[in-house]
């Protein structure tokens, strides 16, 4: 039990730490860990006491934390740990910790790659429905590998960060092609994976070495513009539609606080391929996650149902030779259920603009009006029968540019 004064029932504790990054008052930027209300300064803590580690944080980021690999993080993990547990570490620790009110925290890792997948199949099966009634909803190949595409990680953003309405190309509903503000922006509810130590040109990752190469896990929300991305994405995919902003949560829950999370995935068939035959080593994760509207809840996503594990998504990404480097990030795509309280997406919650979400307020939306502030969400199985959460993703709708 930590000497820190948290409710048993605290989403942030000893079971959880997760990692970020702030910036004081006087503008330095220290590497952090979170417990309960606070940001503990790694960047500070580690050169007081415990210089061999020093050095992975000193420039206040998590980069060279993230390229050290599974031995480093396992052990400023267990450090971290008896820093906040032992009573004799205490005064030293405590006169680092810094409260979360107010404080500015900014991206902890420089982002290399991003790719976003497709891995939902109740998403995969709306979407399907709403843009081809009548025909199956689930392309030929989706029951066969975790589709995906890469992004823009330029334009990856921490929580917090508004986002600006984009303008572009669209088809109107008389077959004309207008430019300007996108008519329907979206959200999209999903869980990202941020990759820690990298791996060898033309050397696939296994699914077995998914944890040597995955650091941990964040919220991410991959805005769209829905009449962009219809228009443009015939016949290689997203492009300006999705390539304007990319929210991350502040925190990143490493892979360690999620081992009572994990659950075998779906029943598949067809069978997987071999180097996607996750059997016997089952990466699914029951996390729980809420998306909130202008403070409303609107939904409550699980990803413990997702057709395609994390691992799955890492093996096949890499499965032609291509490589991932430290701080390389990718995303789940939307998370979505049965049920339309399970929706992960504006899109299927309003499904495609023909029944408008009905808020407490009484007002409606089919899409994100300017003004509004999506907020998500999520909590986890952790150790000894508690909950830990993910890092929050905030961000607010601010008008197209003028012009």
């Amino acid at each position: 039990m930590t000497w820190l004064e948290l409710g048993p029932d605290h989403l942030f504790g000893l079971g959880n730490l997760p990692y970020g990054s702030f910036v004081d008052s006087q503008g330095r930027r220290h590497s952090a860990l979170r417990i309960g209300d606070y940001a503990l300064s790694l960047t500070r803590a580690t050169d007081a006491l415990a210089g061999e580690h020093a050095t992975l944080f000193a420039d206040g980021s998590l980069d060279r934390f993230l390229a050290a690999g599974r031995p480093a993080w396992t052990a400023v993990r267990s450090l971290a740990a008896s820093w906040l547990t032992d009573e004799a570490h205490r005064p030293a620790v405590e006169a680092l910790l810094t409260p979360l009110d107010g404080l500015e925290l900014v991206l902890p890792f420089t982002v290399g790659d991003y790719v976003d997948f497709y891995a939902s199949e109740q998403h995969a099966t709306n979407v399907g429905r709403i843009f081809r009634p009548g025909q199956e909803p689930l392309t030929p190949n989706w029951k066969h590998l975790p589709i995906g595409y890469h992004g823009r990680s330029g334009t990856v953003v921490v929580s917090g960060t508004n986002v600006r309405r984009p303008v572009g190309q669209a088809r109107d509903a008389d077959g004309s092609i207008v430019f300007g503000p996108s008519r329907r922006l979206d959200l999209e509810a999903e869980v990202g994976f941020v990759v820690g130590s990298g791996s060898a040109l033309d050397e696939p990752v296994p699914l077995a070495a998914f944890a040597d190469h995955v650091f941990g896990v964040c919220l991410v929300n991959d805005w769209s513009a829905r009449d962009i991305q219809a228009w443009e994405y015939v016949p290689l995919g997203p492009f300006l539609g999705k390539s304007f902003a990319t929210s991350a949560s502040a925190w990143i829950t490493p892979l360690d606080a999620l081992a009572a999370a994990r659950v075998p995935g779906p029943q598949r068939d067809p069978a997987p391929l071999p180097y996607l035959d996750d059997t016997s080593q089952p990466w699914g994760l029951d996390i729980d996650i809420e998306v909130r509207l202008n403070g409303e809840l609107i939904s409550r996503p699980r990803f413990a149902g997702m057709y395609w594990t994390p691992a799955q998504m890492l093996a096949h990404l890499t499965v032609n030779g291509a490589s991932v480097r430290p701080g390389d990030l990718f995303a789940s795509g939307t998370v979505s259920g049965p049920g339309r309280h399970e929706r992960g997406s504006l899109l299927e919650l309003a499904w495609g603009g023909t029944q408008p979400l009905v808020l407490a307020d009484g007002s409606t939306r089919t899409f994100l009006d300017d003004g509004d502030e999506v907020v998500l969400s999520a909590s986890a199985p952790g150790p000894r029968g508690a909950r830990i959460g993910l890092g929050e993703v905030r961000g607010g709708i601010t008008p197209a540019r003028s012009g």
